[in-house]
């Protein structure tokens, strides 16, 4: 979000496609999570983290290379299926590398962990960006190389016995009526011409992917878990509070460029 000015205006991106290079990552990421995990519970949760990591940082050097829009959108979304095939597994892989004595120890470093790199990511992204010149930008994607190198390295050897299930199925159905829904709604809510007809696309997609839930042999997304009120009110406090902070880390760069360049 800090490099969005400096990488709109070195890419010459519009509007809309600085939106999408944002939105691209988020799309695969959201769209395929799930999956993910599937895949986690079929060939092995180390094994899939693993590839996981050679996509994202994959995908990260070919975001540092881009030279266009359109090339650094594709890579956005390259990324985010890296990620999908991360996120589910981290939690699961320190359960399984820790007695159960120490496991809640280990989980709470994991999120002290996440919560300072969470917390570092803006400061190194201003640094890069400040004293990086013109290739500053794409320092922020760069650095991803050694951190994908440790974490390789930490996870090798250390995962005995992660062989994976091979009954798990994996709803790949659904993976894709979720990814049109989805991306026909980041489309008709960035592009202006995209007109009533892709927003009425989407909702039909989104209706065929709850169909295909509710009914699929292994569902991605068991529709069954939302009658817990409690999870279903954590889910949804848990979606407006991240819709607004998308809305404010995103679009205040936007304004700050658009401001900068008046």
């Amino acid at each position: 979000s800090i490099a969005m000015p400096a990488m709109r205006e070195a890419l010459g991106a519009t509007l809309a496609q600085a939106q999408w290079i944002n939105a691209a990552y988020l799309l695969s990421l959201s769209s395929l999570v799930l999956v993910g995990g599937a895949m986690g519970d079929r060939f092995g949760i180390a094994r899939i983290f693993s590839l996981g990591i050679v996509i994202f940082v994959v995908g990260s050097l070919a975001c540092a290379a881009a030279f266009t829009p359109e090339l650094m959108i594709t890579a956005r979304a390259g990324k985010g299926v890296g990620a999908a095939l991360m996120v589910p597994g981290s939690m699961a892989m320190v359960s399984r590398a820790y007695p159960r004595a120490e496991r809640g120890r280990a989980l709470g470093l994991w999120a002290a962990a996440s919560t300072l790199t969470t917390a570092l990511g803006p400061v190194l992204g201003g640094m890069f960006v400040t004293w990086g010149g013109e290739v500053g930008w794409r320092l922020v994607f760069a650095l991803n190389l050694p951190l994908g190198l440790a974490a390789l390295w930490l996870i090798h050897g250390r995962t005995p016995g992660d062989i994976g299930k091979p009954g798990v199925r994996v709803d790949l159905p659904g993976a894709v009526l979720a990814t049109l829904a989805l991306g026909l709604m980041a489309w008709a809510l960035t592009e202006a011409c995209a007109g009533p007809l892709v927003a009425l696309a989407a909702l039909v997609s989104l209706a065929a992917f709850l169909g295909w839930e509710a009914m699929a042999p292994a569902p991605m997304l068991r529709l069954s878990m939302f009658r817990n009120r409690t999870m279903a009110v954590t889910n949804l406090v848990t979606f407006v509070l991240y819709f607004a902070l998308n809305g404010v880390m995103f679009y205040l760069p936007m304004t700050a460029v658009s401001a900068w360049k008046v």
